[in-house]
């Protein structure tokens, strides 16, 4: 089995903010498509992630094995998200959605895996029933006036509630000078010994009230100084990258009693403390109308659980009992937020986030998925 190149039309937005003339010139998403044995499939399944690069997913070759086209699906932001709008990331959902749909299919699926649970329920929501008409900054795209094909199901697959919510778990509220991200707050460290872990209830629930009291107060800077370039004159200047250090800090990479899985300790990314700090690691690097869009927890249209309440396709929430990223209250939150009955819970025991050295957990979660779209008659 081969994958083939998909380019997909789509049009470029307004604001440059996409590094590569190449890639904001061309016009195209660029996403792979795995074919299933004996086609033509009647249903295809979207893999989607605001910026990871999905051509060539993990998951696309045992799920085309089960009888259903597969497609790992870029948006323009692929593997740079410093300047990522989820907003602009509907558009091209759709853009993906319109070509498949142009090209036959009888049921497009979109998969929301990791950082695309988010996503696939904004997109969905907004197909249904479009509300948002600019970004948290105010700018385009009004996705009232957009056109956003609907899917016929959403499968959630390792999936977080989206990049607001888990980015606020997972930020470092002992980091108090956002340009002196080494002197720590020792009351608020969970890398401090004698705070734990174990960590005791108080300690936790001061923890987390600072981490969101961080991405607040980080919020409100970023208005301030949007509010501070408008008032300049000319107006030639409306956005600025900044820096954002510490964001991996949850306390369930270090506690495994918080959360209850079948987890190890420690993050995607090897141990807490140097992944905190990493600069290949969350959210580090971006600008003020992104932080809006992507990571403020008051301001981000991205709220997974709060869209799927909105939908009216069938839904599956799939985790893995192991994963050290994407935990049992989120699957729960998906999942409870469905607001009828079509959807189904699943947990692939001892599956990790990547099913890294695990293809015989991948197999069965391919099976979960397809299995459950042919009895809702979408497979």
């Amino acid at each position: 089995m081969t994958a083939e190149l998909l380019a997909i039309p789509m049009t470029p937005g307004g604001r440059v903010d996409v590094y590569s003339g190449v890639a904001r010139l061309a016009g195209r998403l660029w996403a792979s498509r795995h074919r299933a044995p004996g086609g033509p499939a009647r249903t295809v399944l979207v893999f989607v992630h605001p910026s990871s690069n999905f051509l060539g997913h993990y998951a696309l070759e045992a799920f085309a094995a089960r009888g259903v086209d597969t497609v790992g699906l870029n948006t323009r932001y692929i593997a740079n998200d410093s300047a990522l709008l989820m907003e602009n990331c509907v558009l091209d959902v759709a853009a993906g959605v319109r070509f498949l749909r142009d090209e036959g299919y009888d049921h497009v699926v979109l998969i929301g895996n990791s950082g695309g649970g988010g996503l696939v329920a904004l997109y969905q929501s907004q197909a249904e029933d479009p509300t948002i008409t600019a970004t948290p900054a105010g700018d385009p795209p009004d996705l009232t006036a957009a056109d956003l094909p609907q899917v016929d199901g959403i499968v959630e697959m390792m999936a977080h509630p989206g990049r607001a919510s888990v980015y606020t778990e997972w930020l470092d509220p002992a980091v108090v000078d956002e340009g002196d991200p080494l002197t720590r707050v020792r009351d608020l460290d969970m890398f401090e010994p004698r705070n734990g872990p174990p960590y005791a209830p108080q300690f936790v629930a001061r923890y987390r009230a600072a981490q969101v009291g961080r991405n607040q107060r980080i919020t409100a800077w970023v208005r301030a100084r949007l509010a501070h370039l408008a008032a300049r004159p000319g107006g030639r200047v409306d956005d600025l990258p900044f820096v954002v250090h510490g964001t991996v800090a949850d306390l369930r990479f270090t506690d495994l009693s918080l959360d209850p899985s079948d987890r190890r300790a420690g993050t995607l990314w090897g141990d807490p403390f140097a992944a905190n700090y990493s600069p290949a690691t969350l959210g580090h690097l971006t600008s003020l109308r992104s932080w809006l869009s992507q990571w403020s927890l008051s301001d981000s249209n991205c709220d997974g659980p709060a869209h799927l309440a909105r939908v009216s396709v069938p839904v599956q929430v799939l985790y893995g009992t192991a994963d050290t990223a994407c935990f049992p209250s989120h699957a729960r939150a998906l999942f409870d937020a469905v607001a009828h009955d079509r959807t189904e819970l699943v947990a692939v025991a001892g599956a990790d986030h990547y099913f890294q050295g695990q293809p015989g957990l991948l197999d069965e979660a391919a099976d979960r998925v397809v299995g459950w779209l042919r009895r809702e008659g979408l497979a």
